[in-house]
């Protein structure tokens, strides 16, 4: 065996074109033979920057300066085309339909082998080998259009194993997907990592699923410099107050046993998987917890938003199909469903985003359909999962006065409220700045200002966590949170189901556009069959404290907060992503 690592990495900084400080800055590592290396950090820290290096898209593809070395295998990336480079390190994006160009499954895993000159028994035979591998060979005919989230991100990765490289680098693989499709990239994942001839780097905010994969762990810090380097399961548990600092992502159930220790229930090792939360608190004497039951907002009696016989085409296409439901203000609902159920959809609808059929919707007693602009956003604002595609003008003040301008309110009501917002939202030194260029974190609450400016009594936001670090997440929950608290009905799509354990108090559940449930927050995350026929899955607290039958009154436990504790900080989920 070849004693030089597949990759290796010398004191590496890269600085984008135009930017004002390298990020990542000064790392080194070397990537062992099979291993499956994860990398954790902060929004802006430089992590999927690190991970376009791997393969010489930087300095190759994208303007940015490198200095340092990256070597793989024997090659300086450098002086190595990308091409040559994709030979030895083959990536997987957060997208996988940016990678889709043919018409075919099949074809799509042929492509890249084509590409390498290889005769045509080869590429087929491993192009066979890469979809059995992902269990999508009997699919082999098909468009890849028609493959579910989670299907063609199995597709990108079998396109990487038909490269038979022995570095795969997956750059949030799941962010996209639901839990259904996160499972199943997980399943093949795991199936890959166990032939041990393939090394792995994974950048995930979503650990929960990762955990029982991962070797080692690489944290950067906020400014892209090594925090920690060594075996991800001892850094994660005795390194965990510097990675609450950094912000990162931590597993559920670690982020439940820190608060459990301020209860004095003391969990050694640290669990970092819903079966080792099990675990742990089998081992303890736990006390009876009040079983009284919880409260929610109540359902049905004065709603804010009605919604009947919603049925929605897209050309031939019904993507909603007669959506029944009625939801009370002061309300906080979650949308749920896999890719493609029709979350999305019926929220823009609610919204007006999409103009529902006449009649089908109800704000407060108006209707969407026959709203001019002005008086829609006043009842109910939207929230893109993209916050750029919100802005329109070229400073955050500007922006957040653009819909109170267009009204025609007198300006000295429109500086106070503007001046408001900025406060509100830690925004008054970025006032002048153009929207585009504010950090993640900012362009996501100058978003929510913009829908919040006109005083609506509803928000509806789609994905709210998507691509946030924890720390960014938090703030912005936390914001929902006071809105909600101070009467604004909150409506969120939402594939992260800890996050609506934690936050909603109703949920709806979408199943190839039709609603398929709906209630009270912990009537339905109860409802494990529910779930499953919806191709969701419980969350991970759910799932940990499901298994605690000696502890009746611990088992309805839907979220951290119900946990005896007192943790600093709001906590939930990565969004993984998203939709």
């Amino acid at each position: 065996m070849s004693s030089v690592p597949p990759l290796a990495l010398s004191e590496v900084s890269i600085t984008h074109e135009g930017g004002a400080r390298p990020g990542p800055d000064g790392v080194s590592l070397e990537l062992l033979p099979g291993e499956v290396l994860l990398i954790l950090g902060p929004s802006g820290s430089g992590k999927s920057t690190l991970a376009l290096a791997l393969n010489g898209l930087i300095p190759h593809a994208v303007p940015a300066t490198l200095t340092g070395s990256v070597r793989v295998g024997e090659r300086e990336t450098v002086g190595a085309s990308v091409a040559t480079l994709s030979e030895t390190v083959a990536m997987v994006f957060q997208d996988p339909d940016t990678q889709m160009i043919t018409g075919s499954v099949l074809d799509e895993v042929c492509f890249g082998p084509e590409n390498l000159g290889l005769p045509v028994a080869e590429v087929l035979e491993r192009a066979e080998t890469a979809l059995r591998e992902v269990d999508l060979w009997e699919r082999r005919t098909e468009n890849p259009d028609r493959l579910s989230g989670g299907g063609r991100q199995r597709l990108a990765i079998a396109c990487a194993l038909a490269m038979r490289s022995p570095v795969l680098v997956l750059d949030e693989p799941t962010a996209n997907l639901d839990p259904a499709g996160i499972e199943e990239v997980y399943r093949v994942l795991a199936r890959v990592v166990s032939r041990g001839d393939r090394s792995v780097v994974l950048i995930e905010h979503n650990l929960d699923p990762a955990m029982h994969l991962v070797d080692r762990v690489l944290v950067l810090d906020a400014l892209g410099r090594t925090a920690f380097l060594g075996d991800a399961h001892e850094i994660l548990r005795t390194h965990t107050a510097e990675l609450l600092a950094l912000g990162v992502w931590l597993p559920v159930s670690l982020m439940a046993a820190l608060r459990l220790r301020e209860a004095g229930i003391v969990l050694d090792p640290l669990p970092l998987t819903p079966d080792e939360l099990t675990a742990g608190l089998r081992a303890h004497a736990l006390p009876a917890l009040n079983s009284e039951p919880r409260q929610t907002a109540g359902i049905w009696d004065s709603p804010i938003l009605r919604v009947s016989n919603l049925t929605l085409r897209r050309g031939r296409r019904e993507v909603l199909r007669d959506i029944n439901l009625s939801l009370d203000a002061g309300s906080f609902l979650a949308v749920i469903g896999t890719n493609g159920a029709g979350k999305t959809t019926l929220v823009q609808a609610i919204a007006g985003v999409i103009p529902p059929p006449r009649g089908t919707v109800s704000l407060a007693g108006l209707d969407p359909a026959r709203l001019d602009v002005r008086t829609l956003t006043s009842r109910v604002g939207f929230v893109f999962q993209n916050p750029e595609n919100q802005f329109v003008t070229y400073t955050v003040a500007d922006e957040l006065a653009h819909g109170l301008r267009l009204r025609g309110i007198d300006a000295e009501i429109v500086d106070a409220r503007v001046d408001d917002l900025l406060g509100r939202f830690a925004l008054t030194e970025a006032r002048e700045q153009h929207p585009f260029l504010l950090s993640g974190g900012q362009k996501r609450r100058l978003s929510v200002g913009t829908a919040l400016v006109a005083g609506a009594p509803i928000l509806a936001l789609d994905e709210p966590t998507f691509g946030q670090d924890r720390a960014r997440a938090n703030e912005l929950l936390g914001l929902l949170h006071e809105l909600n608290a101070g009467g604004t009905t909150i409506i969120v799509v939402s594939h992260d189901l800890q996050l609506v354990a934690d936050y909603a108090t109703h949920v709806a559940v979408m199943r190839d556009g039709e609603l398929v449930g709906m209630g009270p927050r912990d009537e339905i995350l109860a409802d494990e069959e529910l779930l499953l026929t919806a191709g969701l899955r419980m969350p991970p607290l759910i799932r940990a404290m499901r298994g605690l039958k000696e502890h009746p009154t611990w088992r309805s436990i839907t979220r951290l907060d119900e946990l005896p504790g007192h943790p600093d900080d709001l906590v939930s989920t990565p969004n993984g992503g998203a939709e």
